[in-house]
Protein backbone atom coordinates (compact mmCIF):
# COMPACT_ATOMS: atom_id res chain seq x y z
CA UNK A 1 0.00 0.00 0.00
CA UNK A 2 1.68 3.52 -1.35
CA UNK A 3 0.57 5.09 2.24
CA UNK A 4 0.91 8.62 0.26
CA UNK A 5 -0.89 8.20 -2.27
CA UNK A 6 -3.92 6.90 -0.10
CA UNK A 7 -3.74 9.89 1.86
CA UNK A 8 -4.13 11.89 -1.43
CA UNK A 9 -6.67 9.99 -2.91
CA UNK A 10 -8.86 10.64 0.84
CA UNK A 11 -7.64 14.37 0.63
CA UNK A 12 -9.32 13.98 -2.73
CA UNK A 13 -12.77 12.95 -1.45
CA UNK A 14 -11.71 9.11 -1.06
CA UNK A 15 -13.25 7.67 2.26
CA UNK A 16 -12.72 3.87 4.16
CA UNK A 17 -15.16 2.17 5.31
CA UNK A 18 -16.22 -1.44 6.35
CA UNK A 19 -15.93 -2.95 2.91
CA UNK A 20 -12.30 -1.87 2.27
CA UNK A 21 -9.63 -4.16 3.42
CA UNK A 22 -7.83 -2.14 6.24
CA UNK A 23 -4.85 -4.56 7.50
CA UNK A 24 -2.64 -2.06 5.68
CA UNK A 25 -3.50 0.19 9.12
CA UNK A 26 -1.61 -2.44 11.24
CA UNK A 27 1.30 -3.37 8.61
CA UNK A 28 2.12 0.11 7.57
CA UNK A 29 5.48 1.35 8.82
CA UNK A 30 4.28 3.99 11.71
CA UNK A 31 6.40 6.69 10.21
CA UNK A 32 4.68 6.04 7.19
CA UNK A 33 1.13 5.98 8.77
CA UNK A 34 1.86 9.34 11.00
CA UNK A 35 2.83 11.22 7.86
CA UNK A 36 0.07 9.96 5.69
CA UNK A 37 -2.27 11.05 8.33
CA UNK A 38 -1.20 14.09 9.71
CA UNK A 39 -0.91 15.44 5.54
CA UNK A 40 -4.88 14.32 5.69
CA UNK A 41 -4.95 16.41 8.79
CA UNK A 42 -3.44 19.60 7.40
CA UNK A 43 -5.37 19.70 4.09
CA UNK A 44 -9.09 18.75 5.61
CA UNK A 45 -8.55 20.77 8.84
CA UNK A 46 -5.53 23.12 8.78
CA UNK A 47 -3.68 24.48 11.60
CA UNK A 48 -6.34 25.26 14.28
CA UNK A 49 -6.21 23.38 17.02
CA UNK A 50 -9.45 23.15 18.85
CA UNK A 51 -9.50 23.30 22.60
CA UNK A 52 -11.62 22.18 25.32
CA UNK A 53 -11.73 22.09 29.33
CA UNK A 54 -14.25 20.31 31.10
CA UNK A 55 -15.15 20.55 34.93
CA UNK A 56 -16.98 17.98 37.60
CA UNK A 57 -19.91 19.30 38.18
CA UNK A 58 -21.19 16.20 40.21
CA UNK A 59 -18.50 13.27 40.90
CA UNK A 60 -18.44 9.97 41.92
CA UNK A 61 -21.22 7.84 43.49
CA UNK A 62 -22.30 6.76 40.17
CA UNK A 63 -24.72 3.88 39.75
CA UNK A 64 -23.19 2.06 36.14
CA UNK A 65 -20.84 -0.49 36.28
CA UNK A 66 -17.89 0.72 33.63
CA UNK A 67 -15.10 -1.63 34.09
CA UNK A 68 -12.21 1.48 33.42
CA UNK A 69 -14.22 4.15 35.71
CA UNK A 70 -12.81 5.44 39.25
CA UNK A 71 -16.26 6.95 39.53
CA UNK A 72 -18.42 3.95 38.97
CA UNK A 73 -20.12 1.57 41.08
CA UNK A 74 -17.72 -1.20 41.43
CA UNK A 75 -14.62 0.80 41.74
CA UNK A 76 -13.24 0.73 45.03
CA UNK A 77 -10.70 3.70 43.82
CA UNK A 78 -11.60 6.01 46.35
CA UNK A 79 -11.95 8.82 43.97
CA UNK A 80 -13.36 12.36 45.15
CA UNK A 81 -17.00 12.40 45.76
CA UNK A 82 -19.04 15.45 45.62
CA UNK A 83 -22.59 16.70 44.79
CA UNK A 84 -23.39 19.30 41.68
CA UNK A 85 -21.44 22.22 42.33
CA UNK A 86 -21.55 25.83 42.99
CA UNK A 87 -22.77 27.02 39.78
CA UNK A 88 -20.96 30.44 40.28
CA UNK A 89 -17.51 27.86 40.84
CA UNK A 90 -18.97 26.51 37.30
CA UNK A 91 -19.42 30.13 35.75
CA UNK A 92 -16.16 31.00 37.12
CA UNK A 93 -13.98 28.65 35.64
CA UNK A 94 -15.30 28.99 32.08
CA UNK A 95 -15.08 32.49 32.86
CA UNK A 96 -11.06 31.48 33.52
CA UNK A 97 -10.54 29.47 30.47
CA UNK A 98 -12.24 31.86 28.09
CA UNK A 99 -9.50 34.48 29.62
CA UNK A 100 -7.14 31.74 28.51
CA UNK A 101 -7.29 31.21 25.64
CA UNK A 102 -9.97 27.99 24.94
CA UNK A 103 -12.15 27.11 22.44
CA UNK A 104 -15.17 25.59 24.52
CA UNK A 105 -15.83 24.63 27.68
CA UNK A 106 -18.29 21.61 28.64
CA UNK A 107 -19.75 20.51 31.87
CA UNK A 108 -19.07 16.69 32.93
CA UNK A 109 -21.51 14.85 35.27
CA UNK A 110 -21.24 11.49 36.62
CA UNK A 111 -24.04 8.86 36.30
CA UNK A 112 -26.51 7.68 33.79
CA UNK A 113 -27.98 10.94 34.06
CA UNK A 114 -28.80 14.26 35.75
CA UNK A 115 -31.23 14.04 38.50
CA UNK A 116 -34.27 16.95 38.03
CA UNK A 117 -32.74 18.99 40.28
CA UNK A 118 -29.44 18.73 39.08
CA UNK A 119 -30.50 19.61 35.60
CA UNK A 120 -32.62 22.71 36.40
CA UNK A 121 -29.15 23.72 38.11
CA UNK A 122 -27.02 22.90 34.82
CA UNK A 123 -29.59 25.02 32.63
CA UNK A 124 -29.18 27.91 34.98
CA UNK A 125 -25.53 28.19 34.74
CA UNK A 126 -25.72 26.86 30.87
CA UNK A 127 -27.50 30.53 30.39
CA UNK A 128 -25.65 32.74 32.33
CA UNK A 129 -22.62 31.29 30.63
CA UNK A 130 -24.31 32.12 27.35
CA UNK A 131 -25.25 35.11 28.28
CA UNK A 132 -22.65 36.77 29.67
CA UNK A 133 -18.90 35.05 28.16
CA UNK A 134 -18.27 34.20 24.70
CA UNK A 135 -16.72 30.43 25.20
CA UNK A 136 -17.92 27.29 23.41
CA UNK A 137 -20.51 25.63 25.86
CA UNK A 138 -20.99 21.70 25.77
CA UNK A 139 -22.29 19.11 28.10
CA UNK A 140 -21.27 15.32 29.21
CA UNK A 141 -24.05 14.10 30.97
CA UNK A 142 -24.83 10.77 30.15
CA UNK A 143 -28.58 9.79 29.03
CA UNK A 144 -30.94 12.06 28.41
CA UNK A 145 -34.26 12.93 26.38
CA UNK A 146 -35.02 14.40 23.74
CA UNK A 147 -36.52 17.07 25.48
CA UNK A 148 -33.49 17.95 27.83
CA UNK A 149 -31.35 17.86 24.66
CA UNK A 150 -33.64 20.35 23.65
CA UNK A 151 -33.49 22.59 26.79
CA UNK A 152 -29.96 22.45 26.68
CA UNK A 153 -29.83 23.79 22.96
CA UNK A 154 -32.57 26.76 23.92
CA UNK A 155 -30.28 27.49 27.07
CA UNK A 156 -27.03 27.77 24.75
CA UNK A 157 -25.22 24.71 24.77
CA UNK A 158 -23.64 23.86 21.15
CA UNK A 159 -22.31 20.51 21.83
CA UNK A 160 -22.68 16.97 23.51
CA UNK A 161 -19.99 14.75 24.63
CA UNK A 162 -20.95 10.64 24.73
CA UNK A 163 -18.65 8.69 24.37
CA UNK A 164 -19.02 5.26 22.93
CA UNK A 165 -16.25 3.91 24.40
CA UNK A 166 -14.87 0.88 22.27
CA UNK A 167 -16.66 -1.60 19.46
CA UNK A 168 -20.09 -2.77 19.95
CA UNK A 169 -18.24 -6.38 20.33
CA UNK A 170 -15.73 -5.26 23.08
CA UNK A 171 -18.55 -2.99 24.97
CA UNK A 172 -19.79 -5.43 27.38
CA UNK A 173 -16.63 -6.56 28.76
CA UNK A 174 -16.46 -3.31 29.83
CA UNK A 175 -20.08 -2.34 30.87
CA UNK A 176 -23.18 -3.87 31.48
CA UNK A 177 -25.29 -1.24 32.93
CA UNK A 178 -26.15 -0.12 29.86
CA UNK A 179 -25.70 -1.13 26.36
CA UNK A 180 -23.81 0.22 23.00
CA UNK A 181 -27.36 0.23 21.34
CA UNK A 182 -27.90 2.96 24.11
CA UNK A 183 -25.27 4.95 23.19
CA UNK A 184 -26.07 5.01 19.85
CA UNK A 185 -29.88 6.24 20.55
CA UNK A 186 -28.76 8.67 23.04
CA UNK A 187 -26.14 10.03 20.22
CA UNK A 188 -28.79 10.07 17.35
CA UNK A 189 -31.57 12.08 20.28
CA UNK A 190 -28.68 14.76 20.35
CA UNK A 191 -27.97 15.08 16.65
CA UNK A 192 -31.48 15.14 16.13
CA UNK A 193 -32.24 18.32 17.81
CA UNK A 194 -29.25 19.88 16.00
CA UNK A 195 -26.26 19.24 18.76
CA UNK A 196 -22.56 18.95 17.70
CA UNK A 197 -21.59 15.30 19.39
CA UNK A 198 -18.60 14.68 20.62
CA UNK A 199 -17.65 10.76 21.02
CA UNK A 200 -14.96 8.53 21.00
CA UNK A 201 -13.80 6.14 23.60
CA UNK A 202 -10.65 4.93 25.32
CA UNK A 203 -7.70 2.38 24.14
CA UNK A 204 -5.91 -0.02 25.89
CA UNK A 205 -8.81 -1.73 27.72
CA UNK A 206 -7.85 -5.31 26.91
CA UNK A 207 -9.47 -4.63 23.07
CA UNK A 208 -7.72 -5.45 20.13
CA UNK A 209 -7.02 -4.07 17.05
CA UNK A 210 -9.55 -4.62 15.23
CA UNK A 211 -12.12 -3.39 17.89
CA UNK A 212 -10.21 0.30 17.68
CA UNK A 213 -11.06 0.05 13.85
CA UNK A 214 -13.69 -1.30 14.41
CA UNK A 215 -14.95 2.11 16.47
CA UNK A 216 -13.53 4.45 14.31
CA UNK A 217 -15.66 3.02 11.80
CA UNK A 218 -18.53 3.10 14.10
CA UNK A 219 -17.54 7.09 14.48
CA UNK A 220 -17.52 7.48 11.17
CA UNK A 221 -20.98 6.12 10.02
CA UNK A 222 -22.39 8.03 12.70
CA UNK A 223 -20.99 11.13 11.14
CA UNK A 224 -18.57 12.28 14.94
CA UNK A 225 -16.55 15.24 13.94
CA UNK A 226 -15.24 15.94 17.44
CA UNK A 227 -13.57 12.09 18.29
CA UNK A 228 -11.31 12.06 21.63
CA UNK A 229 -9.05 9.60 22.08
CA UNK A 230 -8.46 8.74 25.63
CA UNK A 231 -5.05 5.74 27.18
CA UNK A 232 -6.54 3.94 29.77
CA UNK A 233 -4.26 5.00 32.82
CA UNK A 234 -4.97 1.54 34.74
CA UNK A 235 -6.36 2.82 38.11
CA UNK A 236 -5.36 0.70 41.55
CA UNK A 237 -9.30 -0.15 42.72
CA UNK A 238 -11.05 -0.49 39.60
CA UNK A 239 -11.23 -3.65 37.57
CA UNK A 240 -8.85 -3.14 35.18
CA UNK A 241 -6.01 -2.03 37.78
CA UNK A 242 -3.60 -4.77 36.48
CA UNK A 243 -3.56 -4.07 32.72
CA UNK A 244 -0.28 -2.95 31.11
CA UNK A 245 -0.21 0.46 29.81
CA UNK A 246 -0.75 0.88 25.78
CA UNK A 247 2.91 1.67 24.37
CA UNK A 248 3.22 5.33 22.90
CA UNK A 249 3.47 3.80 19.19
CA UNK A 250 0.45 2.20 19.58
CA UNK A 251 -1.83 5.15 20.71
CA UNK A 252 0.18 6.97 17.98
CA UNK A 253 -0.79 4.43 15.36
CA UNK A 254 -4.62 4.54 16.55
CA UNK A 255 -4.12 8.24 16.22
CA UNK A 256 -3.28 8.09 12.60
CA UNK A 257 -5.70 5.05 11.79
CA UNK A 258 -8.60 7.17 13.60
CA UNK A 259 -7.49 10.32 11.20
CA UNK A 260 -7.20 7.60 7.70
CA UNK A 261 -10.99 6.46 8.76
CA UNK A 262 -12.72 10.21 9.63
CA UNK A 263 -10.47 12.34 7.55
CA UNK A 264 -12.16 15.94 8.71
CA UNK A 265 -12.80 15.01 12.40
CA UNK A 266 -11.01 16.42 15.26
CA UNK A 267 -9.53 14.24 16.52
CA UNK A 268 -9.23 14.77 19.87
CA UNK A 269 -6.17 13.88 22.02
CA UNK A 270 -7.53 13.06 26.05
CA UNK A 271 -6.67 11.47 29.21
CA UNK A 272 -3.60 9.30 29.60
CA UNK A 273 -1.65 11.91 27.63
CA UNK A 274 0.67 11.97 30.67
CA UNK A 275 1.68 8.45 29.54
CA UNK A 276 3.35 9.87 26.34
CA UNK A 277 6.85 12.10 26.15
CA UNK A 278 6.14 15.13 26.53
CA UNK A 279 2.45 15.59 26.79
CA UNK A 280 1.69 13.58 23.87
CA UNK A 281 3.51 16.27 21.62
CA UNK A 282 3.97 13.71 18.47
CA UNK A 283 0.07 13.39 18.39
CA UNK A 284 0.31 16.28 16.59
CA UNK A 285 2.09 15.03 13.87
CA UNK A 286 0.44 12.07 13.49
CA UNK A 287 -3.17 13.75 13.12
CA UNK A 288 -4.34 15.00 16.11
CA UNK A 289 -6.10 18.11 15.59
CA UNK A 290 -7.87 19.00 19.18
CA UNK A 291 -6.89 18.40 22.39
CA UNK A 292 -8.55 18.29 25.73
CA UNK A 293 -6.54 20.92 28.43
CA UNK A 294 -6.55 21.81 32.00
CA UNK A 295 -7.21 18.98 34.39
CA UNK A 296 -8.60 15.81 33.10
CA UNK A 297 -11.59 13.64 35.54
CA UNK A 298 -9.40 11.43 37.33
CA UNK A 299 -6.38 11.62 35.34
CA UNK A 300 -4.19 14.56 35.21
CA UNK A 301 -3.11 16.17 31.83
CA UNK A 302 -1.18 19.41 30.72
CA UNK A 303 -2.20 23.15 31.74
CA UNK A 304 -3.70 25.35 29.26
CA UNK A 305 -0.46 27.76 29.20
CA UNK A 306 1.54 24.39 28.86
CA UNK A 307 -0.29 22.89 25.71
CA UNK A 308 -0.82 26.48 23.91
CA UNK A 309 3.10 26.86 24.31
CA UNK A 310 3.85 23.69 22.80
CA UNK A 311 1.45 24.38 20.08
CA UNK A 312 3.01 27.76 19.29
CA UNK A 313 6.41 26.02 18.57
CA UNK A 314 5.37 23.73 16.56
CA UNK A 315 3.36 26.42 14.62
CA UNK A 316 0.02 25.44 15.23
CA UNK A 317 -2.92 27.97 15.44
CA UNK A 318 -4.58 28.43 18.56
CA UNK A 319 -6.33 31.70 18.19
CA UNK A 320 -10.04 30.98 19.75
CA UNK A 321 -13.02 30.46 17.50
CA UNK A 322 -15.40 33.18 19.38
CA UNK A 323 -11.90 35.91 18.83
CA UNK A 324 -12.40 35.38 15.07
CA UNK A 325 -14.75 37.27 12.42
CA UNK A 326 -17.56 35.21 11.62
CA UNK A 327 -16.48 34.36 8.31
CA UNK A 328 -13.15 33.34 9.40
CA UNK A 329 -13.81 31.04 11.45
CA UNK A 330 -12.69 26.98 10.93
CA UNK A 331 -16.17 25.40 10.30
CA UNK A 332 -16.40 23.12 13.46
CA UNK A 333 -20.36 22.55 13.90
CA UNK A 334 -20.40 19.02 13.11
CA UNK A 335 -23.87 18.84 11.61
CA UNK A 336 -24.87 15.27 11.04
CA UNK A 337 -25.18 14.29 7.84
CA UNK A 338 -28.79 13.05 8.44
CA UNK A 339 -30.15 16.85 9.41
CA UNK A 340 -28.59 18.09 6.28
CA UNK A 341 -30.94 15.87 4.69
CA UNK A 342 -33.50 16.24 6.83
CA UNK A 343 -32.99 20.28 6.12
CA UNK A 344 -33.43 19.61 3.17
CA UNK A 345 -36.54 17.55 2.78
CA UNK A 346 -38.23 20.42 4.80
Amino acid sequence: MDIKKLAEQIIAGKRLNRGDDLSFLLSADLDELREGADMIRSALCGDKVDLCTIISGREGNCGENCRFCAQSAISHAGCDRHEFLDPDIIFERAKSNQEEGVDRFGIVDSGYGPSPADFEKIIAVVERMHRELKIELCCSLGFMTAEQFHRLHVAGVTGIHNNIETSRRFFPHICTSHTFDDKIANIRRAQAEGLAVCSGGIIGMGENWDDRIDMALTLSELSIHSIPINSLMPIKGTPLEELERISEDDILRTIAIFRFINPDADIRLAGGRIMMKDNGRSTFSSGASASITGNMLTTSGSTIAQDLAMLKELGRDTTPDWERPADKRWDRNFIWKGQEEEQKAI
